[in-house]
Protein backbone atom coordinates (compact mmCIF):
# COMPACT_ATOMS: atom_id res chain seq x y z
CA UNK A 1 0.00 0.00 0.00
CA UNK A 2 3.10 2.20 0.45
CA UNK A 3 4.06 2.43 -3.16
CA UNK A 4 2.47 5.74 -3.97
CA UNK A 5 3.16 7.40 -0.37
CA UNK A 6 4.65 10.73 -0.41
CA UNK A 7 4.90 10.89 -3.73
CA UNK A 8 2.17 13.97 -4.31
CA UNK A 9 1.19 16.22 -1.71
CA UNK A 10 -1.73 15.44 1.02
CA UNK A 11 -4.66 15.38 -0.06
CA UNK A 12 -6.71 18.09 1.92
CA UNK A 13 -10.21 18.58 0.28
CA UNK A 14 -12.16 16.88 -1.95
CA UNK A 15 -15.91 15.88 -3.20
CA UNK A 16 -16.58 11.99 -2.34
CA UNK A 17 -19.73 12.38 -4.85
CA UNK A 18 -17.62 13.72 -7.58
CA UNK A 19 -15.08 10.76 -6.59
CA UNK A 20 -17.90 7.77 -6.95
CA UNK A 21 -18.89 9.40 -10.25
CA UNK A 22 -15.19 9.66 -11.21
CA UNK A 23 -14.15 6.31 -10.08
CA UNK A 24 -17.71 4.64 -11.79
CA UNK A 25 -16.22 6.56 -15.16
CA UNK A 26 -12.63 5.93 -15.26
CA UNK A 27 -11.59 3.05 -12.32
CA UNK A 28 -14.74 0.02 -12.01
CA UNK A 29 -13.48 -1.69 -15.15
CA UNK A 30 -10.04 -2.54 -14.02
CA UNK A 31 -10.94 -2.79 -9.83
CA UNK A 32 -13.38 -4.46 -7.59
CA UNK A 33 -15.04 -2.04 -5.30
CA UNK A 34 -18.18 -3.16 -3.83
CA UNK A 35 -19.86 0.91 -3.11
CA UNK A 36 -19.56 1.51 -6.50
CA UNK A 37 -20.85 -2.25 -7.83
CA UNK A 38 -17.79 -2.34 -9.75
CA UNK A 39 -15.94 -5.98 -10.59
CA UNK A 40 -12.95 -5.70 -12.20
CA UNK A 41 -10.39 -7.93 -12.05
CA UNK A 42 -7.38 -6.23 -13.95
CA UNK A 43 -6.31 -4.12 -11.13
CA UNK A 44 -6.40 -4.86 -7.27
CA UNK A 45 -9.48 -5.90 -5.55
CA UNK A 46 -9.38 -2.27 -3.11
CA UNK A 47 -11.86 -3.56 -1.07
CA UNK A 48 -9.62 -6.62 0.18
CA UNK A 49 -6.06 -3.76 -0.14
CA UNK A 50 -8.21 -1.90 2.55
CA UNK A 51 -10.73 -3.10 4.46
CA UNK A 52 -7.48 -4.63 6.76
CA UNK A 53 -5.88 -1.42 6.61
CA UNK A 54 -9.48 -0.02 8.50
CA UNK A 55 -9.18 -2.38 10.56
CA UNK A 56 -5.62 -1.62 12.11
CA UNK A 57 -6.76 1.85 12.65
CA UNK A 58 -5.26 3.66 9.38
CA UNK A 59 -6.90 6.70 9.35
CA UNK A 60 -9.11 7.99 5.63
CA UNK A 61 -6.10 10.75 5.33
CA UNK A 62 -3.50 8.31 5.38
CA UNK A 63 -5.32 6.26 2.81
CA UNK A 64 -6.60 8.83 0.63
CA UNK A 65 -3.07 10.16 0.39
CA UNK A 66 -1.27 6.96 -0.42
CA UNK A 67 -4.03 6.42 -3.35
CA UNK A 68 -3.78 9.78 -4.50
CA UNK A 69 0.42 8.77 -5.07
CA UNK A 70 -1.06 5.26 -6.95
CA UNK A 71 -2.94 7.49 -9.06
CA UNK A 72 0.02 9.87 -9.82
CA UNK A 73 2.77 6.68 -9.95
CA UNK A 74 0.28 3.83 -10.43
CA UNK A 75 2.43 0.02 -11.64
CA UNK A 76 1.68 -1.24 -14.65
CA UNK A 77 -0.53 -2.08 -16.39
CA UNK A 78 -2.47 1.08 -15.01
CA UNK A 79 -2.03 4.42 -16.91
CA UNK A 80 -0.59 7.51 -14.82
CA UNK A 81 -2.72 10.15 -14.22
CA UNK A 82 -5.98 9.08 -15.51
CA UNK A 83 -7.69 11.46 -13.31
CA UNK A 84 -5.77 14.81 -11.71
CA UNK A 85 -5.38 17.80 -10.18
CA UNK A 86 -8.87 17.64 -7.80
CA UNK A 87 -10.90 14.90 -9.75
CA UNK A 88 -7.83 12.57 -8.31
CA UNK A 89 -8.04 14.02 -4.80
CA UNK A 90 -12.05 13.76 -5.03
CA UNK A 91 -11.31 9.63 -6.55
CA UNK A 92 -8.83 9.33 -3.86
CA UNK A 93 -11.03 10.64 -0.60
CA UNK A 94 -14.07 8.12 -2.21
CA UNK A 95 -11.69 5.30 -2.45
CA UNK A 96 -10.63 5.72 1.05
CA UNK A 97 -14.19 6.56 3.07
CA UNK A 98 -15.78 3.64 1.26
CA UNK A 99 -13.16 0.80 0.36
CA UNK A 100 -14.33 -2.25 2.42
CA UNK A 101 -17.87 -0.82 3.02
CA UNK A 102 -19.98 -1.57 0.80
CA UNK A 103 -22.59 0.78 1.84
CA UNK A 104 -20.79 3.70 2.99
CA UNK A 105 -23.35 6.41 1.96
CA UNK A 106 -21.74 8.18 -0.68
CA UNK A 107 -24.26 9.41 -3.45
CA UNK A 108 -22.33 9.59 -7.09
CA UNK A 109 -22.81 13.32 -8.33
CA UNK A 110 -25.61 13.70 -11.03
CA UNK A 111 -23.70 16.90 -13.38
CA UNK A 112 -23.56 15.40 -17.00
CA UNK A 113 -20.44 15.34 -18.48
CA UNK A 114 -19.39 16.90 -21.62
CA UNK A 115 -22.17 15.18 -23.87
CA UNK A 116 -20.60 12.86 -26.16
CA UNK A 117 -22.21 13.39 -29.58
CA UNK A 118 -22.55 15.23 -32.93
CA UNK A 119 -24.87 16.43 -34.86
CA UNK A 120 -26.21 14.81 -37.96
CA UNK A 121 -25.16 16.02 -41.39
CA UNK A 122 -27.77 18.56 -42.73
CA UNK A 123 -28.80 20.92 -39.18
CA UNK A 124 -31.46 20.70 -36.89
CA UNK A 125 -31.03 16.53 -36.89
CA UNK A 126 -31.04 14.43 -33.99
CA UNK A 127 -27.85 14.46 -32.37
CA UNK A 128 -25.73 11.02 -32.88
CA UNK A 129 -23.17 9.65 -30.07
CA UNK A 130 -19.41 10.11 -31.54
CA UNK A 131 -17.95 6.95 -30.90
CA UNK A 132 -14.39 8.30 -30.39
CA UNK A 133 -15.63 9.88 -27.19
CA UNK A 134 -17.32 6.83 -26.30
CA UNK A 135 -13.97 5.23 -26.40
CA UNK A 136 -11.85 7.79 -24.18
CA UNK A 137 -14.68 8.28 -21.74
CA UNK A 138 -15.76 4.30 -20.82
CA UNK A 139 -12.10 4.02 -20.33
CA UNK A 140 -11.32 1.49 -23.55
CA UNK A 141 -7.89 3.69 -23.73
CA UNK A 142 -6.69 2.16 -20.83
CA UNK A 143 -6.72 -1.24 -21.58
CA UNK A 144 -6.52 -1.26 -25.92
CA UNK A 145 -4.06 0.44 -28.56
CA UNK A 146 -5.86 2.14 -31.06
CA UNK A 147 -3.95 4.61 -33.22
CA UNK A 148 -6.41 6.97 -34.38
CA UNK A 149 -7.20 7.60 -30.53
CA UNK A 150 -4.28 7.75 -29.11
CA UNK A 151 -4.67 4.70 -26.91
CA UNK A 152 -1.51 2.45 -25.88
CA UNK A 153 -3.06 0.32 -23.71
CA UNK A 154 -1.73 -3.15 -23.29
CA UNK A 155 -4.20 -5.38 -21.68
CA UNK A 156 -6.54 -6.33 -23.58
CA UNK A 157 -6.24 -7.15 -27.71
CA UNK A 158 -4.04 -4.25 -29.97
CA UNK A 159 -7.45 -3.40 -31.98
CA UNK A 160 -5.13 -2.00 -34.57
CA UNK A 161 -3.73 -5.75 -35.22
CA UNK A 162 -6.86 -7.58 -34.82
CA UNK A 163 -9.27 -5.12 -36.86
CA UNK A 164 -12.21 -6.22 -35.77
CA UNK A 165 -15.82 -5.55 -37.47
CA UNK A 166 -18.51 -3.36 -35.90
CA UNK A 167 -20.79 -6.39 -35.17
CA UNK A 168 -17.58 -8.75 -32.86
CA UNK A 169 -17.15 -4.85 -31.41
CA UNK A 170 -20.34 -4.83 -30.16
CA UNK A 171 -20.84 -7.92 -29.09
CA UNK A 172 -17.78 -7.33 -26.99
CA UNK A 173 -18.24 -4.13 -25.54
CA UNK A 174 -21.63 -5.99 -24.36
CA UNK A 175 -21.16 -9.00 -22.86
CA UNK A 176 -16.95 -8.35 -22.06
CA UNK A 177 -15.11 -11.69 -21.67
CA UNK A 178 -11.64 -11.84 -20.06
CA UNK A 179 -10.50 -9.26 -18.28
CA UNK A 180 -12.93 -6.63 -20.20
CA UNK A 181 -16.48 -5.57 -18.00
CA UNK A 182 -19.77 -6.02 -19.86
CA UNK A 183 -21.51 -2.47 -20.74
CA UNK A 184 -24.77 -3.38 -21.74
CA UNK A 185 -26.48 -1.58 -18.86
CA UNK A 186 -23.58 0.89 -18.78
CA UNK A 187 -23.47 1.98 -22.27
CA UNK A 188 -26.76 2.68 -24.43
CA UNK A 189 -27.44 0.73 -27.33
CA UNK A 190 -26.66 3.75 -29.32
CA UNK A 191 -23.45 4.53 -27.73
CA UNK A 192 -22.43 0.68 -28.17
CA UNK A 193 -22.96 0.90 -31.43
CA UNK A 194 -21.37 4.19 -32.07
CA UNK A 195 -18.23 2.89 -30.17
CA UNK A 196 -18.26 -0.05 -32.33
CA UNK A 197 -18.60 1.56 -35.59
CA UNK A 198 -15.66 3.77 -34.79
CA UNK A 199 -13.39 0.94 -33.84
CA UNK A 200 -14.29 -0.85 -36.71
CA UNK A 201 -13.86 2.37 -39.09
CA UNK A 202 -10.61 3.09 -37.77
CA UNK A 203 -8.84 0.34 -36.54
CA UNK A 204 -5.50 -0.20 -38.75
CA UNK A 205 -5.52 2.70 -40.25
Amino acid sequence: MAAGCGAVGRVTTGDTSQGKKLFADRCASCHTLADAKAQGTIGPNLDDAFSSDKQQGFSEQTMADVVRGQIAYPEKPMPANLVRGTDADDVALYIAKCAGNPNCGVTAATNAPPPATTTTAGGGGAAAPDGKKIFASAGCAQCHTLKDANATGNVGPNLDQLKPSAGRVAHQVEVGGGAMPAFKGTLSAAEIKAVADYVARVAGK
